[in-house]
């Protein structure tokens, strides 16, 4: 069925929009599939540095003087 068809009767669904912009931008499913990887790594990474946090002495953690953090 082709796409003015399909408009024709329904409006599209989300996903087959966002696949079009997608498809638009040059981005394919491989390279989309690496930035969700390395998205959903951040995240980990994230929650992993706030537990860190939360584990700390709360002696060592003053509210109001910034931290020098080192980033690997």
């Amino acid at each position: 069925m082709s796409r003015a068809r399909r408009s024709a009767t329904k409006p599209p669904k989300p996903c087959c929009m966002i696949s079009e912009v997608l498809e638009e931008a040059g981005i394919d499913r491989h390279r989309l599939k690496q930035i969700r990887r390395q998205v959903l790594e951040g995240v980990v990474l994230m929650c992993q540095w706030q537990l860190q946090r939360m584990e700390e002495p709360a002696q060592k953690r003053s509210p109001r003087k910034p931290r020098k953090v080192t980033v690997e």
